[in-house]
């Protein structure tokens, strides 16, 4: 067993780039376990940035100097940062705080419902089982109203350093992005053949996805809005801001929202035709997101199998939370690229 696995380390971490591959992959990930939290305002920065620096390249291309490029760019980023606070964010919260107000009467209707179940099939709904279920339920709802409060009061600093300093940031890393890379550059040795190969690699993947998802929330969420407003279904523009975002995590966002969208439209209408076509809209959307919208932009950039999706959904928003979701189909594309290219100090033997 020991010969085994020292045959093992000699194959994989002898080589030069492997070990400066492993260093800086193991001092990452240490980092982000424990200073995540700490850094997540420096880290949302340069992921804004990241995804700005797209526009600047573009406007660099056709012969505009970088400085003012990055300027107009961000200026068109406060902007649309600005429509979020003033306009969008009000609405959602209004809706929110009506839904919340709400949400008592739909849980006794829904209470009602069940039991009237109970009543009428006694054989397969036991009374004192539904009894138990729902007093949990209830008890499930009100922690978590609880929770939703307490975090919405604590997160007012949080969210003020947010629309102040991140942005302020992101301006920074932007105008001096080249100075930077130069800097973090002097830190890494000049033989970095691999590194190099897998950030060019991950730029292009990484960037073409975050463009990709960007437009897909856009998209679904206005195309979802569209959709509900016709209806006429009340919460419109907080259930159609949750379908858009609810492409953020592959096949599990889709089918949590559903949820919602099903209870406001059974506790407005009730189960009739409205219900059913609402429902059917939703599945319609949802399809068209899956099977066109989503090979559209993201044709070439992730070819991962379904359960490694879900894996990596699972594992890396476990660790790092929001942004570990938003990035785990890069990151898992990442340990792909790492895995195929790998170096070894294995000898081909000739045939």
């Amino acid at each position: 067993m020991l010969k085994f696995l020292q045959s093992w380390y000699q194959r994989y971490f002898t080589d030069p780039e492997a070990a400066l591959l492993s260093v800086l992959i193991i001092v990452t990930i240490i980092t982000l376990y424990f200073l995540g939290t700490m850094l997540a305002p420096i880290l949302t920065a340069a992921v804004i940035a990241y995804l700005l620096e797209g526009a600047v390249s573009v406007m660099e291309k056709r012969k505009l100097p970088r400085l003012l490029a990055v300027n107009l760019v961000f200026l068109l980023f406060t902007a649309f940062l600005i429509f979020l606070v003033v306009f969008l964010l009000p609405i959602i919260s209004r809706q929110a705080s009506q839904f919340f107000q709400e949400l008592p009467r739909m849980i006794n209707k829904g209470q009602d419902q069940i039991i009237n179940l109970s009543n009428q099939y006694p054989q397969i709904f036991a009374e004192d089982a539904i009894q138990k279920l729902l007093s949990s339920f209830g008890g499930e709802l009100t922690s978590i109203g609880q929770n939703i409060l307490s975090i919405s009061f604590a997160s007012i600093p949080v969210i003020i350093i947010y629309l102040i300093l991140v942005p302020l940031m992101s301006f920074f890393f932007l105008k001096d992005k080249l100075a930077i890379i130069k800097w973090m550059s002097r830190f890494l040795p000049s033989d970095r053949t691999l590194i190099t190969h897998l950030w060019h690699e991950m730029d292009a993947q990484m960037g073409n996805y975050i463009r990709g998802k960007v437009y897909e929330i856009i998209i679904v969420g206005a195309t979802a809005y569209v959709v509900l407003k016709l209806f006429g279904l009340n919460y419109t523009p907080l259930l159609a801001l949750m379908v858009g975002l609810s492409v953020l995590i592959p096949y599990i966002g889709a089918a949590s929202v559903t949820v919602p969208v099903a209870c406001v439209a059974y506790f407005q209408w009730g189960f009739g035709s409205d219900f059913a076509w609402i429902i059917f809209t939703y599945f319609v959307l949802q399809s068209l997101d899956g099977y066109v919208l989503v090979p559209i932009l993201f044709s070439d950039v992730v070819n991962l199998h379904a359960v490694a999706i879900i894996a990596a959904v699972l594992i890396f928003g476990g660790l790092w939370g929001f942004w570990g979701v938003f990035f785990a189909i890069p990151l898992a594309t990442l340990v792909k690229a790492v895995i195929n290219s790998w170096p070894t100090t294995q000898k081909t033997k000739s045939v």
